[in-house]
This record gives structure tokens, C-alpha cells and sequence, in this order.
């Protein structure tokens, strides 16, 4: 027998030791165990406790040994160190066949300590155990223990605890201890985020990941993490923390800044040393306080120094030129330290020319708003303003307050300032503003305007002159009056005479007025001259008649007298447009111009949009003796206001004035109870740039034109009606079932869905940039004209399938572009003559472009040839050959010279030029 030695039964996932016991295992043969519990000395002669077996002689050995349950702890995987000694077989004489010299490891998971006896098919093999070094009798005599170590890993997921089982097949073996433990990674604090102890993986390669915590007095910069390794080693950390503002890293913690350092933000680095003209007393301090008198404005950084307001400017001077006045100063002596000198200028007007003090109320008083300050009169950032439109003979006080960027924050009240006291020169007087006709013959036009704005003293005459608009002021003529009216007979009839006004006072004469164009046409009405909006002013006893015809436009409120003034004015069988927004009483526009439905007729199936003013509905309408319809229905939302009523009514009271087959056609209003509704008919593919996005490339160019065809038939049809649509584009543009293409949006106020930039307010606002003609943008002069220039624009998103114009670029870029010349090229595969007709849209001079009248012709015959839309376009070379000559291709490319080099070669045609070589 080998001596006993002690067994080390301790486990590190108890908190107490549990030795190894020699528990039965059920096994085939219910042998009993065979495991002996020995004491003996050690090599120190400390006495131990060891578990031996020697059975080697007998065959077929099966003895068992299990620990007590073991608790898991939060373990998912155990390590097991064996420590043990084993005999030679080689040394044992007679044992051949039956000696072994391994043992095997084996455990069972289980969820509480109850299990006395376990089945051996119960537990699951770990491995089997071999010595690396084994022992003699020779070497137990001299006490040589050849002590062997092994370590296994164990799975262990699924119980609350786990018994470890050591099998004896045959061998001659002392266990000597056995060590249980799982691995962690230990607390540890990494960019200063505690990682607490971590309990590793299941897996020998999992990595478990761990959500750190910012120390004390940090916060967090980034998710701060690290993942525990199987090994218990942490990986490289990720994110961190900054110590909090007052705090600084020192030693893996957040150490307080010390007095007379500070720390503003978190992301600096470390506190820093306070600016100059502050202090801290305190640990931790975030901000340094401001010595007495110096100032620190909100916008500054706590790293900047204190600053003071500055000193008042010096050296104010004036120039006075009639009524303006030329303010001229230099900056302050002291400036406080900053360079953000900000002036303004105050302006009282003194009743009195003695001197008085300029803080006496009853004297002087503000400056009013028509006074002009150039470049402004707060915020400046020079020394120099001029201050114009300022009465004659009166006598002002400037004075010039300077700031900086702590002067609000100093709480010293008024700023520094500078004053001088000056009285204004005579001045002539300012233009006239407005003139207007009060009667007309053929031979005289009676005229009247009232006082200039600005009269700058007692008018003494006025001086009218006038001559024939034909003329261009080469010959004129010119009266005098001591009134504001003026009779100016001896006129040529039916002439167009072109009049200034201007005023004279004891200074001189003003400037004269700008151009008011009469006509001394027998019917008594002002024409519109460029840029100027004039009205037919007609019999006295008819005020406020408006109609819109060509250029000329009357105002009326009584409906009664409409017929008959349009029989009288317009040519027979011509149809107009009249403006809804010139009616009192929207109601009376939309009983004039749309028909009232009965809600009972409309039947609504479903939401199919919203729109500015409420929901867009699809439905049926089913009126008496009709048949039944498809129809859309706007509706106008709850709590809505005046004007939004009269906007959204004013738009069925447009197109209830239009009936063509390429305007979208109203069916009739809802206005006798809530909520109110415009019933137009149903177009089943809605905008046309959304159907051409949906179905790209599935049309012929026929189709496509056939399209334009339509949408320019019903743009002639509200230029002859004079209607200008004014936001001319795809998305305004609605397709039916049978690709028939119809104008839309009428309203008057609208938002533009798609493009936040361009939204607008038709009558004063905003413009839809990309698809708006140059002069409607810079002078809001909207035209049919500029209407072609957006029918442009819809021909290239046509022909394009929906493509956004020019793309990416912002409506500042569009507008540069355009201006400097660039238009947008032509789409893949479109044909030239689409593309030129694009171009000739986009002349940058209005009256070069083509009518609707003249498109509508161009695209009638590109429909008659189909041939001619075969050339195109196109970014590969093969695909279009121009039908030109070489030499006119020379020409074109200005190398016009080498027409006869490239005849000698033999480049007779434009195909041949497709094999040209660089050689």
C-alpha cells in the first residue's frame, strides 16, 4: 500500500471548505467504493488527508468518488486542479492486463444539495487524467513523491450547483487535493470608469461586455465599456469619462482644482491658472470671478481675460450738406481690452436754436422714423454715418454712444458718449409721388397730385412737363402752377403723353417725379407704363370696378354694372379673367363664378392627401338627372380664419372661370354648412411628377410630347383669358386615367410641398426659384412671359421623368447660374428640337420668348413629323450624329482651317469622324 497523505478538499466557489467524501455511486455492478481516507506526514511532517486506491491486481475496477454540492456562485465555467501521485505499473510485478495508470474526471449539475446517491450514467465525462510523472516502490522507500498537477475546465450553465465524480478504472493512485475556482476579471478603473469584478464567459472565447461607471465627480464623454476576456483579462477599454467642470484627473480620480486655477468645461484637459484681472478663492471652481471694475459679457469664455466698457470717442465732428449731416468720430482712447467697439447714434430734434440741454424733454425730442441713418444707425462698426432726410432750418442733436461687449454687463448705466448740436441748411423738396387724372377730352387731360412727403419749407410753384411718349422727352413742353392741379389743353387725340411733376420752395426746385403715362383717348384711362400698376378710372358714379383685361384693369363692387362695361371695353366673343380678391364680399365671387352642390350629393370613400387648408378627399358625386362621378374634394379645416376662408374660397372662384380640356375642371362648392368644400373632377395618377418618377423610361417621346401638347393647350388658354398661373410646374400638373395632363393649383396663397426653400406666398412673398423666369424674381414682374419660362422647366422634368431642376444646388447657386447664362442641358435622349425649344423658353429677354400660342404650333408639327424627334441628345457619341457638314462641325469648334486636311483624309461626312484617331 502507498503511504496516506491529507487531501486539500477547499473550494474556491464556497465560502467555507468541503472536503472530498466517499459518497457510492450507482453503478452496473453496485460495487461499493473502493477509495480509502489516509492521514500521513508530509515531506514537512505536517500531517494531511488523502483519498487512495490500489485495486490493480483485479480486473474490471469501477470505483468512484464524489465531492460534496458544490454552489455555482454566478460561475458559467469552473476550473478543476487535481493534485496526485501515481504508481508505476511497470514496478508492480504480476499486474499485467489489470494496472492502470489513468483515471477519469467526471461531474453532475444539480440545483440543490439532495442527492445522496446519483447514477453513474448521470454524470458527464470531463476527461481522463494521466500523470506525467509516476513513482516507484523504490521512490516511496527513499520518500521521493513524484506529486503530479492537472487542470480541467468545466461548463457549468444551467443548475444552481454542480458535484465533481473521480472514477478508478484500475490504477494504483493518491489524490492528494483538489482546487476549485472560475476565473474574473478584477475591478479595476480605466478612463476614470469603474469596470466592477467580472465573472467571465461560458465559452473559452467569449468575451463578455461590461458597462463601466463614471467615477466621482466625472461625467460621461462616450459609453464607456470593456469586455472581459476568457483569461479574466480586460480588453482595450472604449469611450471613458471627463472629469466633471471644477475637476481635474489626477491618479485615475477627479481631484478639485485648487484656489487660483479653474476649470470651465469638462473636455478640457487639466484646470488652468485664472485670467488676468480675475481670481478664485475657492477649490473646484468652475469660473474666475472679475476683480473690481473689470467685466466678463455672457458670450465670453472662461478662459478670457476680465475686460472693461470702453472710454467715450473723441473728436466728433459734423458736415452739414442742406439736410443731411456727416457724423464723424475716433474710437475711444480707452477700449477696455476688447476689440468688439460697437457705436449707435441717438437723434434729438430741438424746437428751439438757442442752446438748451440736450436732456431737457420740453426742448428736444426723439428723432422720428423717416430720418435715414446710413449705414445704420446701431451696431456700427465704423466712425463715419451719414443722416439724411432731415428737416431744413431745424436745428438736431447727435450724440454717439460707444459699447463693447461687457457694457450691458458693468451695470454703469448709459454708455460713454460724445455730442455736438447742429441745424440743418435749406433744402429743395422731395418728388412727387403720385399723379392722377381727374378728367380727359381729346384734346386735354385735367391732372392732379398732392404735396411732396417732404415739402422742406413753403412750395411756392409747381412745374409740370409732359411731352408725346413717341417723342422720348426730344421735344417736351412745360407749365407752371401755383396749385396742385394743372388743365392741359392743346393736346393731340388719341395720345399717349408721358408727365413729371416737380415742386420749387425758396431753396430751389426738387427733383421732378418718376414717368406717369394719360392717354387723351375718349374713353378717360391712364395706361400702364414699365413697372408702373395704373387702373381705369371710370365714371365717377362707378368706384371700385376691377377687371383684368391685357395690361388694363378696372375696379368694380357693383356686379350690376359688369355686363354692361364689358359689352362697351372688350372685343366680341372675348372672354376674361377677373380677379376673386378685388370682390368686398368673397361669397358674392363664388355665387358669380362657382355652383353651389348639396352635401347630400357628395359621398366621400377616402383620405387621399392633405393640403394647405384640410384634408383631400376622394369620393362620388351623384347630382340630379347626371350620372354619377368620381370626384376630389378639398375641405377647409376647423377653426379657421377669415382669411383663410376667403383664400380657400377664392380659389374655386378662379377655376370656376376657366372650362377647358386641360384645366382642371370644378364641379361646384360647399358653402351653406361645415365644413366648407371645393369639388373638383378626379385625376387618377395625381401630380404628373410623381406618375413620371413611378414610370420611368416607359414612355415613347410621342407620349411625352403629347403630354407638353397638353399642358401648353391649357396654358394658351389662360394666356388669352390674361391669367398668369405664376408657379408653372410638374407637381401643379395633374394626369388622368388617359394620360391626359391638366393645369391645377389656382390658390392664391399655397405652399410649395416639396421644397421647404421655395415656399412661397404668390401675391407678396417668396418664389419658386427653379422654375421662376429672372425678371419674376428680381422684380416680382409675373407675365405670361414668365409663365413660358416656367413651361421651360416643366418640358425638361417631362422629358427627364420627373428629375428635380438643377439637381442638388440651393436657390442662392440657381440664381447666380442663371443669371451668369447657364441653363439647364439637355436630359439623356432628348431630342434636339425639344431641347431648343427648352432654350428658346429660358431667353433671358422676355419678348424673345415664344408664345403658348407659338409653342402649341411647334409641338402640333413635332407630332405631324415623328421623324424629327428622332435626332437627340445623347452622352454616347454613336448614338447622335448631328445632320451638319464636316466643315460646319469645324466651324463650330472654330477649327475651320483644316477643311481641306480633313477632305485630303477622306473625312467627307460626320460618320467617318467617328473612327477620327489622335494620329
Amino acid at each position: 500500500m502507498l503511504p496516506c497523505e491529507a487531501l486539500n478538499g477547499s473550494s474556491e466557489l464556497e465560502d467555507a471548505p468541503q472536503p472530498l467524501k466517499c459518497f457510492a455511486v450507482h453503478t452496473r455492478t453496485k460495487s461499493s467504493p473502493k477509495w480509502e481516507e489516509v492521514s500521513i506526514m508530509d515531506e514537512k511532517n505536517i500531517p494531511i488527508r488523502t483519498y487512495q486506491v490500489c485495486n490493480v491486481l483485479e480486473p474490471s475496477q469501477n470505483n468512484w468518488l464524489r465531492t460534496d454540492w458544490i454552489p455555482r456562485s454566478g460561475a458559467q465555467r469552473v476550473y478543476v486542479e487535481v493534485k496526485f501521485t501515481l504508481r508505476d505499473c511497470n514496478s508492480l510485478p504480476g499486474v499485467t492486463g489489470t494496472c492502470k495508470e489513468t483515471f477519469n474526471l467526471y461531474y453532475h449539475e444539480s440545483n440543490e444539495d439532495r442527492e445522496s446517491y446519483i447514477k453513474e450514467s448521470s454524470f458527464i465525462k470531463v476527461d481522463t487524467v494521466a500523470a506525467d510523472e509516476s513513482f516507484t516502490q523504490v521512490d516511496v522507500g527513499d520518500r521521493i513523491m513524484k506529486l503530479n498537477t492537472e487542470v480541467r475546465d468545466v461548463k457549468v450553465t444551467t443548475k444552481k450547483g454542480f458535484y465533481l465524480a473521480f472514477q478508478d478504472v484500475g490504477a494504483c493512485i493518491a489524490l492528494v487535493s483538489v482546487r476549485v475556482f472560475y476565473k474574473t476579471c478584477p475591478l479595476t478603473i480605466r478612463n476614470l470608469a469603474t469596470f466592477p469584478d467580472t465573472v467571465t464567459g461560458a465559452d473559452t472565447s467569449s468575451l463578455v461586455e461590461v458597462r463601466g461607471s463614471c467615477v466621482n465627480r466625472s461625467e460621461e464623454r462616450e459609453e464607456p465599456k470593456m469586455y472581459c476576456g476568457a483569461d479574466g483579462e480586460w480588453l482595450v477599454p472604449i469611450g471613458g469619462c471627463f472629469c466633471s467642470p471644477g475637476y481635474e484627473e489626477r491618479g485615475g480620480a477627479c481631484k478639485a482644482c485648487t484656489a487660483g486655477f479653474y476649470k470651465a468645461r469638462s473636455v478640457d484637459p487639466a484646470c488652468a491658472k485664472c485670467p488676468p484681472h480675475s481670481y478664485s478663492l475657492r477649490d473646484g471652481a468652475t469660473v474666475c470671478d472679475c476683480h473690481t471694475g473689470y467685466f466678463r459679457a455672457d458670450s465670453d469664455p472662461a478662459s478670457m481675460s476680465c475686460t472693461q466698457p470702453p472710454s467715450a470717442p473723441q473728436q466728433l465732428i459734423s458736415v452739414v450738406n442742406e439736410t443731411s449731416v456727416v457724423l464723424e468720430w475716433a474710437p475711444p482712447r480707452r477700449l477696455g481690452g476688447r476689440s468688439d467697439a460697437i457705436y449707435s447714434v441717438e437723434c434729438l430734434i430741438c424746437k428751439s436754436s438757442g442752446r438748451r440741454s440736450i436732456s431737457n424733454s420740453q426742448t428736444c425730442l426723439p428723432c422720428g422714423s423717416d430720418v435715414l441713418f446710413s449705414p445704420s444707425q446701431l451696431g456700427l462698426r465704423t466712425t463715419r454715418v451719414v443722416v439724411s432726410e432731415l428737416k431744413a432750418h431745424t436745428r438736431y442733436t447727435f450724440t454717439v454712444h460707444a459699447r463693447n461687449g461687457v457694457s450691458r454687463a458693468s451695470g454703469a448705466g448709459s454708455a460713454p458718449s460724445v455730442s455736438v448740436s447742429v441745424t440743418t441748411n435749406q433744402a429743395a423738396p422731395s418728388p412727387v409721388s403720385m399723379i392722377q387724372v381727374l378728367d380727359v377730352t381729346r384734346h386735354s387731360l385735367l391732372l392732379s397730385w398732392q404735396q411732396p412727403d417732404r415739402p422742406n419749407g413753403v412750395i411756392l410753384e409747381y412745374e409740370v412737363k409732359f411731352y408725346e411718349k413717341d417723342q422720348k422727352e426730344r421735344s417736351y413742353r412745360i407749365m407752371r402752377t401755383f396749385s396742385q392741379t394743372v388743365d392741359v389743353t392743346g393736346l393731340s387725340p388719341l395720345t399717349v403723353y408721358v408727365f413729371h411733376v416737380r415742386a420749387r420752395t425758396a431753396a430751389g426746385y426738387g427733383d421732378f417725379s418718376s414717368p406717369f403715362e394719360f392717354s387723351t383717348n375718349s374713353d378717360p384711362f391712364p395706361l400702364i407704363g414699365e413697372g408702373v400698376n395704373s387702373a381705369f378710372l371710370l365714371l365717377r358714379a362707378a368706384k371700385n370696378i376691377y377687371i383684368t383685361y391685357g395690361a388694363v384693369q378696372l375696379i368694380y363692387s357693383h356686379s350690376s354694372l359688369l355686363s354692361s362695361l364689358l359689352s362697351l371695353l372688350l372685343p366680341t366673343g372675348v372672354k376674361i379673367y377677373v380677379d376673386p380678391f378685388t370682390y368686398e364680399d368673397p361669397d358674392q365671387a363664388i355665387h358669380d363664378f362657382a355652383k353651389e352642390i348639396d352635401v347630400s350629393s357628395i359621398h366621400i370613400e377616402k383620405v387621399i392627401g392633405m393640403g394647405e387648408f384640410g384634408e383631400v378627399c376622394s369620393g362620388r358625386l351623384r347630382l340630379q338627372g347626371k350620372r354619377e362621378i368620381y370626384v376630389a374634394i378639398k375641405s377647409l379645416k376647423a377653426g379657421y380664419s377669415d382669411k383663410q376662408r376667403r383664400d380657400f374660397l377664392s380659389e374655386a372662384s378662379i377655376m370656376g372661370q376657366f372650362d377647358h380640356p386641360n384645366i382642371i375642371r370644378l364641379e361646384g362648392v360647399v358653402t351653406r354648412c361645415k365644413p366648407l368644400m371645393i369639388i373638383t373632377e378626379y385625376m387618377e395618377n395625381g401630380s404628373l411628377d410623381a406618375f413620371l418618377r413611378k414610370h420611368d423610361g416607359q414612355f415613347t417621346v410621342i407620349q411625352l410630347v403629347g403630354m407638353l401638347r397638353g399642358i401648353a393647350s391649357g396654358m394658351k388658354y389662360l394666356s388669352d383669358m390674361n391669367y398668369v398661373h405664376r408657379d408653372l410646374a410638374a407637381r401643379n400638373i395633374l394626369v388622368n386615367s388617359n394620360l391626359v395632363c391638366k393645369v391645377s393649383d389656382f390658390g392664391l396663397s399655397r405652399v410649395l410641398e416639396d421644397d421647404p426653400e421655395a415656399a412661397y406666398t404668390a401675391r407678396v412673398g417668396h418664389i419658386p426659384i427653379r422654375w421662376t423666369a429672372p425678371e419674376a424674381i428680381t422684380y416680382r414682374k409675373f407675365t405670361t412671359s414668365s409663365d413660358v419660362w416656367s413651361y421651360g422647366i416643366v418640358m425638361w422634368e417631362v422629358v427627364s421623368y420627373g428629375e428635380r431642376p438643377y439637381w442638388d444646388m440651393n436657390n442662392q447657386d440657381v440664381m447666380k447660374a442663371v443669371e451668369e447664362g447657364y441653363r439647364l442641358p439637355a436630359p439623356m435622349d432628348c431630342p434636339v428640337v425639344l431641347h431648343q425649344l427648352m432654350l428658346d423658353c429660358w431667353e433671358r429677354e422676355r419678348a424673345e420668348r415664344p408664345s403658348f400660342s407659338q409653342i402649341l404650333n411647334m409641338l402640333d408639327k413635332l407630332i405631324r413629323n415623328p421623324g424629327t424627334l428622332q435626332v437627340c441628345v445623347s452622352v454616347v457619341p454613336e448614338a447622335c450624329v448631328p445632320e451638319w457638314s464636316v466643315y460646319e462641325w469645324l466651324q463650330s469648334i472654330g477649327l475651320e482651317i483644316y477643311r481641306e486636311t480633313f477632305a485630303a483624309a477622306g473625312y467627307n461626312n460626320l460618320e467617318s469622324l467617328l473612327a477620327l484617331t489622335h494620329q
